[in-house]
C-alpha cells in the first residue's frame, strides 16, 4: 500500500531575508547602546595668530622655554628640578595675584616634555589659565 501518494519530496530551503532582518536589528541595537569612552584631554586656550591688540592682563606670568631646555620666569632664569619646585617658583612670581594667566613662550624646536613640565607645575600651583604665544607668519 502506498499511503504517501505520488507526490514528490520537496527540498527544504532556508529563507535568508528574515535572518538578515534580525541581524540588522541586532546591529542597530548594538550601535545605539554602545558607549564610547573619552580620553582625558588637556584643556588649553590655543591663541590665534591675528594682528589684533592684545587684551590687558595685569596679573600674568611669562614663562620662556628655550630650545636647549632652559626655563625663565618673567625674564629671570630658573632651573627645573621637579614640578613641585617649579610650582613654588610660579607662586613666588605671582606674588599675591589671584589666578594669574600663565603665558608659555616655547621655542619652535623645544622639547614638548619641557612644555608639559610647565603645564604640570602650573596645575600643581593651582593656576588653570594657561595660554601660548605664537608668531604671525605674514611678514
Amino acid at each position: 500500500m502506498n499511503f504517501r501518494g505520488s507526490s514528490s519530496r520537496e527540498e527544504p530551503e532556508i529563507n535568508l531575508i528574515p535572518l538578515i532582518d534580525v541581524l540588522l536589528v541586532i546591529l542597530i541595537f548594538l550601535m545605539v547602546t554602545t558607549t564610547y569612552s573619552r580620553y582625558s584631554e588637556l584643556q588649553i586656550n590655543l591663541p590665534t595668530a591675528e594682528a589684533s591688540k592684545p587684551e590687558d592682563r595685569p596679573n600674568q606670568i611669562n614663562i620662556v622655554v628655550g630650545s636647549d631646555g632652559k626655563y625663565a620666569i618673567n625674564q629671570t632664569a630658573v632651573a627645573f628640578q621637579s614640578a613641585t619646585g617649579f610650582s613654588d617658583e610660579l607662586k613666588r612670581a605671582a606674588g599675591g595675584a589671584h589666578d594669574p594667566v600663565i603665558i608659555i613662550n616655547a621655542d619652535a624646536v623645544s622639547n614638548w616634555q619641557s612644555v608639559v613640565n610647565v603645564m604640570q607645575a602650573a596645575h600643581l600651583a593651582g593656576y588653570n589659565r594657561i595660554t601660548f604665544t605664537t608668531q604671525n607668519t605674514k611678514q
